[in-house]
């Protein structure tokens, strides 16, 4: 008998509930990275932002609240609302649809679904910032505070 006679199938029997909760979380990890892989809203370091704000005139649309927006944001960026993205109702940046667009959160977690939203309304250059304002703040990157 091998390995996985041996352990796996008694632990199995004797916590089904566990055992299901790890099947459940590889299977999400799974399908998370394939949609990450697949997704037209690619996630770019702090480096390759600045790179592509500084070089591409690359604009940054900043998804986070007004408040904490007035505390700390990159130079130049937009302040919108996911929910106004949603509705399409941002007409401020239609005009922005062939431009590099960054979109900047707090920590990076929901600027893909934004950035997804984004693409289906035909913006053709989307990017997220891997760790949003967070990471940028964690490296000293500069803020302009209001």
């Amino acid at each position: 008998m091998d390995f996985f006679t041996l352990e796996i199938i008694p632990f199995i029997k004797s916590h089904p509930l566990l055992s299901l909760g790890w099947i459940a979380l590889f299977i999400a990890i799974i399908v998370l990275t394939i949609k990450s892989k697949l997704s037209k809203v690619k996630i770019i370091s702090n480096a390759q932002a600045i790179n592509m704000i500084n070089k591409q005139d690359a604009v940054i649309i900043d998804i986070r609240s007004a408040d904490n927006f007035k505390k700390g944001h990159i130079t130049e960026a937009h302040n919108i609302l996911p929910i106004d993205i949603k509705n399409a109702s941002a007409k401020t940046i239609e005009k922005f649809k062939e431009n590099l667009i960054i979109l900047i959160d707090e920590n990076g977690l929901s600027t893909s679904s934004i950035g997804d939203t984004l693409v289906k309304q035909g913006f053709l250059h989307v990017f997220a910032l891997k760790d949003g304002i967070a990471g940028w703040n964690g490296e000293n990157l500069p803020l302009v505070r209001k």
